[in-house]
């Protein structure tokens, strides 16, 4: 151990390791530490450090901030901190001076946990990282939510399987290689599953049984994971994850990451202190009054995203993503727990979540809040300003409920269709609040979603115990892969079905990657730890459901092409101009003013008439929009509305046919014969589109009257909620 160099000069921040002016400035935050060392190491290998300087606390102390200029160091330098402090848990204190700690300011790890047999840890090494970057003019796509896709998706698992083809399996390189892939589906953003620093192997450097490969157990927040890296030179991951955004952005493809800022992977009072635990763990995470761990993330710990020192890290931590990565949004991962204050009670208009939409360098970024956590809080309509968009849980539940046919979900489902307005109207909000989502990374793939009706988590090592029990599937006859042709003929089906009504919806739609094309994680419903076939994209898959692909690119492009469902405002039954189309009508299946209500029917019929706003060159529709979730097939008249001879009905999607006719990717379905009624297959979607002509809407004179009485058929049932009962006569939706 040697004392510090002679001080050239001291700017305490910012915090981190920062190489500047022949140097690298070396800054931490503690309040209780009494003494603060750097360890640095000469390879990533090393058990121990080369050379232990220690910081002067008369001369390299500024309040709570240490800070130590160290002259000759340069870019790839390892290293990491120890702090010397008391160890009193029942008062909120785990100091332990031989601890090497993870800075928690790292922009880069390098190596794993080391065995020894010492008792220390020794963590991933800090790396010393040069950030700059040749950006030319790129700049955050600023993509309006309005019009986002959003395709969910792992790093590694995109392409780690031997079928991707790619050079580079498993890394930010082998993501730019699938480029063209994501760009002919459609998509607008991509969210990324946790791209931060997280464990890959026990904290005693010995394999594990199970590996973490989902990512959400955080080491170092500022550090892109090193395992997704081409090369192994420590630091390399900083410049492949640039170039990956970078990449991205040339396709016109938003980055979204989903960030975790709810508990560390240091655990509860049994683990390993890393890093904040070792600098200041009565600030850094909620305890308890006699200083065990709050437990409100179901990891262990909590952290205290409500006091200024966890705040002002969360808050860096955002920024320096969005400026240094040039990440376009975040997705928030149990974010209700920075709704908590440092007791853990939920509080209104939190400071973090203030800090966070307000803060000017993020305006142009997406935040997106999973808006509940694992103690029972569940924020869904309610989280944050109307700066938040939310994970819709009860998009999701509905959805699968109406179409595995249950009682009395007609009402909620056209809630959701219409951009749930029973969560986010009262407030303020827009349909755009509601991120729509029918399977995300947490549950089954869309094809299990179909296929299985119990999960089968075996492969855990949990006996079958862990993840969510209520799936709201079915398997239809046969649990699991089977080769029943009608069995497999109506999951065909419903995966079409429930596709459809995610991308028809208003609100913004979330895909997870590989549900295009039946990705299975066989009857897996929580597959954290499965790096394997169970988890990866097969590629295969591809060309084996080309027909699946067609179909979800279809809609995809129809999506993007229609204002009339991609609405920054509530439907409200009502015309936009006089004498014009409500913007949504509801009617009964006879087609006519039948007196009807919300209750225990399966189908659905509307009228959403296209958007006044929309530039023509879009080609605008209208679109009627049939639906049947029923065992049985049901007969449909068409609304006396739609017989107007303004229209030019043709079919659009039938999933009750088979492909190439359960979609018209060029606008060219047959035409309906009018004054017949259309027989709709058990379980099935049937749309019709016909182009907004001009003349049509705010016809004057003598069409006015007739006209308006043929609208007047329209059956203005709106604002339909869970409960049936609770439906208002009004047009709202």
């Amino acid at each position: 151990m040697r004392n510090p160099p002679a001080l050239r000069f001291n700017y305490p921040l910012p915090y981190g390791a920062t190489w500047r002016d022949g140097g690298v400035l070396f800054s931490l935050v503690s309040r209780a530490a009494t003494g603060v060392r750097v360890l640095l190491y000469d390879d990533v290998d090393d058990r121990d450090p080369s050379d232990v300087i220690s910081f002067d606390p008369n001369l390299n102390r500024w309040g709570d901030v240490w800070c130590l200029f160290l002259q000759n160091i340069k870019p790839g330098q390892l290293y990491h901190f120890q702090a010397d402090g008391p160890f009193a848990p029942e008062q909120g204190h785990r100091f332990n001076g031989k601890a090497r700690l993870i800075d928690p300011y790292a922009r880069a790890l390098a190596g794993d946990f080391l065995p020894g047999n010492d008792g220390i840890v020794r963590p991933p090494k800090c790396v010393v990282v040069d950030n700059a970057f040749d950006w030319s003019t790129d700049r955050h796509l600023r993509h309006e939510l309005s019009e986002t896709i959003i395709y969910e998706a792992h790093v590694r698992g995109f392409t780690c399987s031997p079928t991707s083809g790619v050079d580079a399996p498993g890394t930010y390189c082998g993501m730019v290689e699938k480029i063209p892939y994501l760009k002919s589906l459609g998509i607008t953003a991509i969210e990324l599953m946790p791209v931060h620093e997280f464990p890959t192997n026990r904290f005693d450097g010995e394999a594990s049984q199970t590996h973490n490969y989902w990512g959400y157990d955080p080491l170092a927040l500022f550090a892109p994971h090193r395992g997704y890296a081409k090369s192994r030179m420590p630091g390399a991951q900083v410049e492949e994850f640039k170039k990956m955004v970078l990449a991205f952005h040339q396709a016109g493809i938003e980055v979204i990451l989903d960030v975790v800022f709810n508990h560390t992977s240091e655990g509860n009072e049994l683990g390993p202190t890393l890093s904040l635990k070792g600098l200041g763990n009565r600030a850094y995470y909620m305890l308890e009054c006699d200083g065990r761990y709050k437990n409100y993330s179901g990891c262990g710990n909590t952290v205290n995203g409500n006091h200024p020192l966890m705040r002002e890290l969360i808050f860096n931590c955002l920024r320096y993503w969005v400026q240094n990565y040039h990440v376009d949004g975040f997705r928030f991962d149990l974010a209700s727990i920075l709704s908590r204050d440092r007791n853990g009670h939920l509080v209104a208009n939190p400071p973090v979540l203030e800090a966070i939409s307000e803060d000017p360098l993020l305006a142009d970024t997406k935040i997106i809040a999973e808006a509940w956590d694992a103690a029972g809080a569940y924020q869904v309509g309610s989280f944050g300003t109307s700066r938040w968009a939310e994970w819709n849980g009860r998009f999701r539940d509905d959805v699968r409920r109406f179409w595995r046919g249950d009682s009395y979900t007609r009402c909620s489902f056209a809630t959701r269709l219409t951009g749930s307005s029973d969560l986010y109207h009262a407030s303020g909000r827009s349909p755009l609040s509601s991120i729509n989502f029918i399977t995300a990374h947490d549950g089954f793939t869309l094809n299990d979603l179909v296929s299985y009706e119990h999960k089968h988590n075996e492969a855990n090592g949990e006996q079958n115990r862990d993840g969510e029990n209520n799936n709201n599937s079915c398997n239809y006859g046969a649990e699991g892969e089977t080769d029943q042709p009608e069995i497999e003929k109506l999951r065909r089906r419903q995966i079409r079905n429930l596709m459809a009504s995610l991308l028809l919806s208003q609100g913004v739609p979330m895909i997870t990657s590989g549900d295009e094309v039946r990705r299975t994680q066989q009857g897996n419903n929580n597959a954290w730890c499965q790096d394997n076939s169970i988890s990866w994209f097969d590629w295969s898959l591809v060309r084996k459901n080309s027909d699946l692909f067609r179909f979800c690119k279809s809609l995809i492009t129809f999506r993007r092409s229609q204002s009339s469902i991609r609405r920054c405002q509530f439907l409200t039954g009502q015309p936009a101009s006089p004498g014009g189309l409500p913007d949504v009508s509801w009617f009964s299946c006879h087609g006519g003013a039948v007196e009807w209500d919300w209750g225990d029917e399966r189908t659905l019929v509307g009228l959403l008439a296209a958007d006044e706003a929309t530039d023509p060159a879009l080609d605008p529709f209208h679109i009627l929009y049939l639906v049947n979730a029923d065992r049985q097939p049901r007969e449909f008249s068409f609304p006396a509305v739609a017989l107007h001879p303004h229209f030019t009905w043709r079919k659009y999607i039938d999933t009750g046919v088979e492909s190439p006719g359960d979609i018209y990717p060029n606008y060219d379905g047959p035409a309906p014969k009018l004054n017949t009624v259309v027989t709709l297959p058990y379980y099935s979607t049937v749309v019709y589109i016909s182009p907004r002509r001009p003349g049509w809407d705010g016809v004057q004179g003598q069409g006015d009257s007739l006209l308006q009485a043929e609208l007047d058929s329209a059956i203005p049932v709106s604002n339909p909620l869970t409960n049936p009962e609770d439906c208002a006569s009004s047009y709202m939706i």
